[in-house]
């Protein structure tokens, strides 16, 4: 856990990063080992942390990008353009960056359930859907007692099969990451069980 005392040791470093920045492209200069810009604010992250892994500049030209998640079953990474209203995949084998839907309901996070299925959390639609392996859509869930969400944020699935996801309001303040309307319910979070069913959480 990071504690505040370890923050502001950091600090100075965060504050410094944009004048250090490096060129992460194709025309790089060589990478040393370990990868220097890879920090571990908190001590408890170092062994995460692999050696020989360099940072690697996959995609460029995009307003916002949001929303990582990685794909075992597939080995790809997928993520969200919000403003562009966009998500990418690139391909571990091949390295090629591709569209994978467009439009994609300004989606915000991404993840994937057991089953290797894309979940994201849409601001622009104001709900959660999930991506079949045959390319349909299916609506996990788009309101809560009768009302509607405010702009599911970010999520996770649990091993039980359900899904957790934050749902703020800033996505439905403007149209720059979403469409602008009312917020019909307080910020929360919320649970959507195997059988659909949603639940409050906090």
């Amino acid at each position: 856990m990071t504690t505040r005392r370890s923050f502001i040791t950091y600090l100075p470093c965060l504050a410094a990063a944009p004048l250090l920045a490096r060129d992460y492209g194709p025309g790089a200069p060589p990478v040393r080992y370990p990868e220097p810009d890879v920090i571990a604010l908190d001590k408890a992250f170092e062994k995460y942390k692999i050696g020989s892994a360099p940072i690697e500049r996959l995609y460029t030209g995009m307003y916002w990008a949001e929303g990582p998640a990685w794909s075992g079953w597939g080995q790809y990474l997928v993520w969200s353009d919000i403003p562009n209203n966009v998500q990418h995949r690139w391909l571990q084998d091949d390295g090629e960056v591709t569209t994978i839907h467009k439009p994609a309901g300004h989606s915000n996070g991404n993840t994937f359930d057991r089953e290797g299925r894309q979940i994201s959390f849409e601001h622009g639609n104001r709900r959660v859907v999930r991506y079949e392996a045959d390319s349909t859509l299916t609506v996990l869930a788009d309101k809560f007692n009768g009302k509607p969400f405010n702009a599911p944020n970010d999520g996770a699935v649990h091993p039980d099969g359900s899904v957790w996801f934050t749902d703020p309001g800033y996505g439905s303040l403007g149209n720059y990451e979403g469409n602008k309307g009312d917020l019909h319910l307080k910020e929360a979070v919320y649970r959507i069980d195997p059988s659909g069913k949603v639940e409050k959480m906090t």
